[in-house]
């Protein structure tokens, strides 16, 4: 399992929550234990307590997502060793898996942690992840939808930095709504004209008619 892939832990716990909506995914330890995915081990260590603790996690995870798309790469990088620094892990090689015709061993990294609770264990790799797409591709990949009220946190993988949004859909309904807006304004702007003209032509005399 590449390192990279540990990133969506964060994106996944950080988008359980719509601030701007008042909406919250997270109300239960099935939510929970759905974070983790295909680890049902993990999993399984998740109690009704890993609710709440989840959610202050998911709070700091945010918080470094807000200060890259503010351009504070200072203070991302700061709130994110803090976690870290709390919830540590221990790099290890794997090869459970095969290359493919050779029968040896696909050698790749794995995080292994050592967590006293379900929250610990994911909050280790989800700042781990975060931590080393962070570093590979710059604060600045670290990023939130532009399309309001949306604001869920996404990693941009584009090759020219562009991504705005977190998703197609966001995407698309920010074209829409700055399509319908330049339609408007192009209205208003016709319409002001037309009364321009009005007022501007000279009124005929009277004797004339």
């Amino acid at each position: 399992m590449e390192l990279a892939y540990y990133s969506d832990y964060a994106v996944r716990l950080v988008n359980t929550e719509e601030p701007a909506r008042n909406k919250d995914a997270l109300t239960s330890v099935d939510a929970v234990r759905e974070l983790f995915a295909g680890n049902a081990q993990a999993a399984r260590r998740a109690t009704d307590a890993d609710v709440t603790r989840f959610r202050s996690v998911r709070g700091r995870l945010r918080a470094v997502f807000e200060a890259a798309d503010g351009g504070d790469e200072t203070l991302a990088v700061d709130l994110l060793n803090s976690l870290l620094l709390e919830f540590p892990v221990s790099p290890q090689i794997s090869g459970h898996d095969t290359l493919d015709g050779t029968g040896k061993p696909d050698w790749h990294m794995h995080l292994a942690d050592h967590p006293s609770n379900a929250t610990a264990g994911y909050a280790a790799i989800a700042a781990m992840g975060l931590a080393f797409h962070l570093t590979t591709h710059g604060v600045d990949r670290l990023g939130l939808c532009e399309a309001p009220p949306c604001r869920n946190a996404y990693l941009d993988t584009s090759t020219n930095r562009s991504r705005r949004y977190c998703s197609d859909r966001c995407a698309t309904r920010a074209n829409v709504a700055a399509y319908r807006a330049r339609k408007r304004l192009e209205a208003d702007r016709s319409a002001g004209n037309g009364r321009t003209a009005e007022a501007t032509q000279p009124s005929t005399p009277s004797g004339d008619r």
